[in-house]
């Protein structure tokens, strides 16, 4: 069976305003209990964030493990956590959406560039912040790809 790389599983609504590095966890532990990777891909999240920041501008933070951890992804997958608060993700960014991302060997960059076209539109992220369901959410995803 293919898993879906973004299922509406895969999105929380509405998430209180946290720490960046519960927000990490939060998308962390998604992609593990969804069966994208193993426990410990979590630690290189934050590994990652520790090295360079994960935020991407516009509202965006895409937390995503280093390289060393690749061999913890099982399958490729995309969750989402809305965050209509915010997190501070450090220097005064901060993200409405923090999209964790795992890619299955060279997906990995496939998957973020497809997610970078969405994001680069202030007006797509508001959408994203300020959807009501999650199949919007994918639908606002879907059509940033074109």
């Amino acid at each position: 069976m293919i898993k879906t790389v973004l299922g509406v599983e895969n999105i929380q609504l509405n998430v209180n305003s946290e720490s960046k590095n519960e927000a990490i966890e939060r998308v962390g532990k998604l992609l593990v209990e969804n069966g994208y990777v193993k426990e410990n891909y979590i630690e290189g999240m934050k590994a990652r964030e520790e090295e360079v920041t994960t935020y991407m501008g516009n509202g965006v933070a895409i937390p995503h493990g280093m390289n060393e951890y690749k061999k913890q992804i099982l399958d490729s997958g995309i969750v989402i956590a809305q965050y209509p608060k915010g997190v501070d993700f450090g220097s005064g960014n901060i993200a409405y959406v923090v999209i964790g991302i795992a890619g299955k060997g060279d997906e990995h960059m496939e998957i973020l560039s497809k997610i970078a076209l969405t994001i680069q539109y202030e007006e797509n992220v508001e959408k994203l912040r300020n959807a009501k369901t999650a199949e919007e959410i994918i639908s606002i995803i879907n059509e940033g790809e074109m």
